[in-house]
């Protein structure tokens, strides 16, 4: 496949596509809503951090304890009913009677079985679209996630400036219930990928299996690390902006589906090799611009061009999927997304724990330092394993 129009002429890739534009939307309102929530009643940015990722933490637990039940269920029946509990769950923030530790316990509880819903939701992509399409289908997906994080804090900002978080809180549960109403009537019934018991031993073996490969630990480390340290940026802009996050927000959004558009749809695989160091260097360098604390328009710039750097992951999930074997797909894809999202938690809550003693600017240019110095020192595991970053193949590039 090599246009959207091929993707997008399978109704059951288009019905996924929809139903997880809808938890976007959902999961944006929701944790923008529950950050300034938060903030408003602590004060605290390391609270608010919390609040906007926390349920990111507990998505290594679930990967290294769960992540085998992804293989082992009817992803249509599994998605649809996470979906409403998403939404009961947000219902329930959303009324208001819950202390704020209460709030990020469940919000840190339900990210334990995030990672198994993640890692269905990315195998169903290859079992509809095969091997062929998943870049391309990843791409879309990724557009679709930039798109709809756009609506989510326009809509949510918009909610929550007006008449405060509680019916962004409302509209998030709302667009939770129409992404389990579209797995559940738009995705045909699928058997389980593996057949047998899911369990901790399961969830053990093909872990390590997987993390013993060089070449997928080495695409694991350079899709989880860099960016999780600029995402734990991203969860500055409310300390850092106040009333204009969105703006922010908004930005980084229009600059990461500029990237998932132009990359994923023209960039040839090669060529998008040998752009992945470039991609993630570019991802840091405009968050230097926070020492010298610009006001709102100039760091909504700087974060809309960073955020086009996300797009080095298209290419380092191309390989991890060649890599990865076939009956282990769905948890690769899935301590993949974890172990992503994890490390966007932990970014998170170094960044909030450096603004809590410097503030949020200094805090946000000490990320984008810290994400450059990882990328040089992953930039020889990547080589040594035949993952191209600058330059040309090494002779044992992974096919």
């Amino acid at each position: 496949m090599t246009t959207y129009r091929e993707v997008f002429a399978d109704g059951e890739f288009r019905a996924l596509f929809a139903a997880n534009a809808a938890v976007v939307a959902g999961m944006t309102m929701q944790m923008l809503a529950l950050s300034a929530l938060v903030y408003a009643s602590t004060g605290s940015p390391l609270l608010a951090a919390l609040a906007y990722l926390g349920g990111y933490l507990p998505l290594a637990i679930g990967a290294l304890t769960l992540l085998s039940l992804a293989d082992r269920v009817r992803p249509r029946a599994f998605l649809a009913a996470w979906d409403g509990v998403r939404a009961l769950a947000a219902i329930t923030f959303a009324v208001g009677v819950l202390p704020t530790w209460a709030i990020l316990a469940i919000v840190m509880a339900m990210g334990l079985l995030e990672a198994v819903a993640g890692a269905v939701r990315n195998a169903l992509i290859v079992d509809i679209l095969s091997t062929g399409g998943f870049v391309l289908g990843r791409s879309t997906f990724n557009v679709s996630v930039g798109a709809m994080q756009i609506i989510g804090f326009a809509v949510g900002g918009t909610l929550i400036a007006a008449i405060g978080p509680h019916p962004a809180l409302f509209a998030g549960a709302a667009f939770m219930v129409v992404s389990a109403v579209l797995t559940r009537f738009g995705l045909r019934r699928r058997a389980p990928r593996v057949a047998g018991r899911a369990g901790l031993r399961e969830t053990w073996h093909g872990t390590r299996v997987l993390w013993r490969d060089p070449a997928i630990r080495a695409l694991l480390l350079a899709l989880w690390l860099p960016n999780g340290i600029i995402v734990g940026a991203e969860a500055m802009y409310v300390p850092y902006a106040g009333s204009s996050a969105g703006i922010l927000f908004i930005a980084a959004a229009l600059g990461m589906l500029a990237g998932d558009v132009v990359v994923g749809r023209w960039v040839p695989p090669g060529r998008l090799d040998r752009l992945i160091t470039p991609l993630q260097t570019l991802l840091a360098v405009p968050y230097l611009i926070f020492v010298f604390h610009p006001g709102t328009w100039l760091a909504a710039g700087a974060v809309a061009v960073a955020s086009f750097g996300f797009a080095a992951a298209l290419g380092l999930q191309r390989r991890l999927l060649d890599a990865m074997p076939e009956e282990l797909r769905g948890q690769g894809l899935g301590l993949d997304s974890s172990g992503r999202m994890t490390l966007q938690a932990i970014g998170a809550f170094a960044v909030g724990s450096l603004a809590e003693a410097f503030g949020p600017a200094a805090a946000m240019t000490g990320a984008a330092v810290g994400s450059l110095l990882i990328v040089a020192l992953l930039w020889r595991p990547l080589r040594r394993t035949g993952i191209v970053a600058f330059g040309h193949p090494a002779p044992s590039a992974v096919s």
